[in-house]
């Protein structure tokens, strides 16, 4: 024998004491609403010859205890739905709804996120590229300032820096010079000056 009764232990109200009967009086079609049966071929297919190395006895036993299981799939649907139905009653009645629920949800989904290995593996990774970028980025200025610290102490800089000093004082000088004799008081400034320019 391949399959026995079910053990008294391990029967359904055992587990559920306070499990109705499949169809308590009054509630057929209790489930209708919020769940579907699936059909059960139990047509020509389920009756087709027995698998080989199958006694006729055995193919009898484990028809018997497939139509237990599926019944028990049945009672465990109906609990499902009774306590589902509870379930938003209770909501009801505390005034929750929906969108609590929701919210309620994302926060702990947010939450678990949070506390992942593969969340704090990327943060951490992150933090550290930002370090390393924010480090990187102060040596180029480093190295930026320094060289053109360097630049500016070189022979070649300094000979252009005497350079446009020496043509920046002359520019001023000749200015100077040209407005004194614009603005002379000797009257020569009734005179208009002369162009020596070639063109």
């Amino acid at each position: 024998m391949l399959a026995e009764e079910t053990p008294p232990e391990l029967s359904l109200p055992l587990f559920f004491p306070s499990l109705p009967s499949p169809s308590p009086p009054g509630c057929s079609g209790l489930l209708a609403d919020t769940m579907t049966d699936v059909p059960v071929d139990s047509g020509a297919s389920a009756r087709a010859a027995a698998p080989e190395g199958l006694s006729l006895a055995e193919e009898e036993e484990l028809r018997s205890e497939l139509a237990k299981v599926e019944e028990e799939i049945g009672t465990l649907r109906q609990v499902l739905a009774a306590k589902e139905r509870h379930c938003g009653e209770l909501k009801r009645k505390l005034g929750l709804t929906p969108l609590d629920g929701l919210k309620q949800n994302l926060s702990k989904s947010w939450h678990d996120v949070q506390v992942s290995n593969a969340y704090k593996k990327t943060q951490e990774t992150l933090s550290q590229a930002g370090q390393k970028t924010s480090a990187a980025l102060s040596n180029v200025g480093s190295v930026i300032s320094r060289k053109l610290g360097d630049m500016r102490n070189s022979a070649t800089f300094k000979s252009f820096e005497d350079r446009v000093g020496t043509i920046k004082s002359r520019m001023v000088g000749s200015r100077e010079n040209s407005t004194d004799g614009l603005h002379s008081p000797s009257g020569a400034g009734d005179q208009p000056p002369q162009d020596n320019a070639p063109f």
